[in-house]
């Protein structure tokens, strides 16, 4: 007998029968959990590819409007100063920027090595075997 919707009502069918379903059952579980997770995975590999080409064409604009952004100083100040003079104070400005930024990249770079973790664990040891004695 068969419900309106297809299924057939197990409501009689015996113990050893519906036992003897389970492998079946759970083969088709596994399977349509796996086909699950198939299309979770495609539609969020779809969603990462489609974010990361909107945050590359914004790091494009921004690369091309920093230049802008010079160009703009450069000109403001060459109300005052010359344009040559304008434009190599931004320069010098722009260079300080950058080795300031480096300086602080190379100091957190040698703050990798500071910390060692063959001591703790050489430390670790040693307090158990303390503790088994």
């Amino acid at each position: 007998m068969t419900t309106p919707r297809g299924f057939r009502d197990k409501s009689d069918e015996s113990l050893l029968t519906l036992v003897g379903e389970i492998p079946e059952l759970v083969r088709n579980l596994v399977v349509a959990e796996v086909n699950a997770a198939k299309a979770w995975a495609a539609k969020a590999a779809k969603d990462a590819g489609i974010g990361t080409g909107w945050v590359v064409g914004a790091l494009f604009i921004l690369f091309w409007s920093v230049p802008a952004l010079g160009t703009f100083v450069i000109a403001g100040l060459s109300s005052w100063w010359p344009v040559w003079l304008s434009a190599l104070v931004v320069f010098g400005a722009m260079l300080l920027i950058a080795i300031v930024l480096a300086l602080l990249g190379f100091l957190r770079f040698k703050r990798i090595g500071k910390g060692n973790p063959a001591i703790s664990i050489s430390e670790d040891v040693r307090a158990v075997k303390e503790v088994g004695e």
